[in-house]
């Protein structure tokens, strides 16, 4: 069964970004889709991961289980490998015929490949403040306002998801090997 009906899929190495989820991004969407949903809302931002739980098999188990990904794009999220794989895993479930991809663009989307320029992504450059005193500037309503906007587009691509299947492929990177412990020379 569905789990989540958001999954933020970003470069967990930016932290910028991560501050912009964390601050910003993840309870502004979660308030305005919980307000304007029947049901409770549940989205999935990684830093919900417990202490002490195999982070890679959490992260599968949580994209497996939910509906829409919103990956939150910036030129390094297309080179990074886990992001990928979060990506291609919904693009592979769009293929039972739903659009369960919704891209927001973090920052300079000029160095972004073709596909994802194909999927129109939400632009929110301008209001990619990581800093919590954001929340008080008079932009913040404009953002707030986007907010409403991709809300009321992600509530459609909710409700239309397909049902959900213990098959739905999941894409992982390749693992890297551990690398050798070097004896401490004393």
């Amino acid at each position: 069964m569905y789990e989540y009906d958001v999954f933020i899929s970003y470069r967990r190495t930016a932290s910028d970004i991560s501050e912009w989820i964390r601050h910003h991004f993840h309870p502004r969407l979660s308030e305005v889709l919980d307000n304007n949903l029947f049901d409770d809302v549940k989205i999935f931002f990684d830093d919900q991961v417990r202490t002490g739980s195999s982070w890679p098999e959490e992260l599968k188990s949580a994209l497996r289980r939910s509906r829409v990904l919103v990956p939150v794009c910036s030129p390094k999220y297309f080179r990074d490998e886990l992001c990928l794989a979060e990506w291609y895993s919904m693009a592979e479930r769009e293929a039972l015929g739903q659009h369960l991809i919704y891209p927001v663009i973090f920052c300079d989307s000029q160095h972004f490949p073709d596909w994802a320029h194909a999927r129109r992504p939400r632009d929110l450059q301008q209001w990619n403040h990581p800093f919590e005193h954001f929340q008080t500037a008079p932009a913040y309503l404009d953002f707030n306002q986007q907010i409403k906007q991709i809300a009321a587009e992600l509530e459609e691509l909710i409700e239309r998801a397909p049902e959900w299947r213990d098959d739905f492929p999941v894409r992982t990177p390749d693992a890297e090997p551990p690398t050798r412990a070097r004896r401490p020379r004393f």
